[in-house]
């Protein structure tokens, strides 16, 4: 929860959009109801540990859509394991951020990856 506000305070602090969800599940109905709607996000940001859907579950489940087989993914996570990487990026993440960050480097690594 606190991990969540703060990201939404970082990113919305420079203008970004940002849509909260406050499990997997929620994360890929919410997803999935905006493509359905003709807008999918344009970023999805997302944990590998949370209720009811893991975020790997989560990023599998929208990279098997169209709108969302291209979309960049950002795991941010406690976990830096090589291993856990590699199993992330075979799913389809396209970048790893660990926590704790620091904020400047996530409105970087979103910017990078929307401009």
């Amino acid at each position: 929860m606190m991990i969540r506000m703060t990201v939404k305070r970082t990113l919305t602090g420079v203008d970004f959009n940002v849509v909260e969800a406050a499990d997997g599940q929620i994360g890929l109905d919410t997803a999935l109801a905006a493509a359905a709607e003709g807008e999918p996000f344009d970023l999805v940001l997302t944990d590998l540990n949370m209720p009811n859907m893991d975020g790997l579950t989560m990023i599998q489940n929208l990279r098997a859509t169209d709108d969302y087989a291209e979309t960049p993914i950002v795991m941010l996570t406690t976990e830096s394991g090589e291993e856990k990487k590699a199993i992330g990026h075979e799913s389809g993440i396209s970048a790893w951020l660990v926590k704790p960050f620091q904020p400047d480097a996530l409105i970087e690594m979103v910017g990078g990856m929307l401009f």
